[in-house]
């Protein structure tokens, strides 16, 4: 599996998890956020990876911190130092 979809997947996990913690329907969420539904759904969903304004925006709608959103998902740099190499790491959320 590629990075993006363990990634993806991660993140729409703790995206859908937070919305049914909060009591949220998808449009309520997407209202509170500015955002639209339909690319909440596909950030759910895994089909979409989120931009830094999004992860903001859904944050603040979710009224949660964006760790919140990023929870089991971390970046592991590999040597030699200097290079921009590294991989993610996704695992169980906390």
């Amino acid at each position: 599996m590629s990075y993006k979809r363990e990634v993806g997947a991660c993140f729409g996990a703790n995206l859908a998890r937070l919305r049914r913690e909060r009591n949220l329907s998808l449009n309520e969420l997407a209202e509170r956020s500015g955002m639209h539904r339909t690319h909440i759904s596909y950030l759910i969903n895994g089909e979409r990876l989120a931009r830094l304004d999004t992860l903001i925006k859904l944050a603040c709608g979710l009224e949660v911190s964006i760790d919140d959103l990023l929870n089991g998902i971390s970046w592991k740099p590999t040597e030699p130092k200097g290079q921009a190499k590294g991989e993610f790491i996704v695992g169980k959320p906390k």
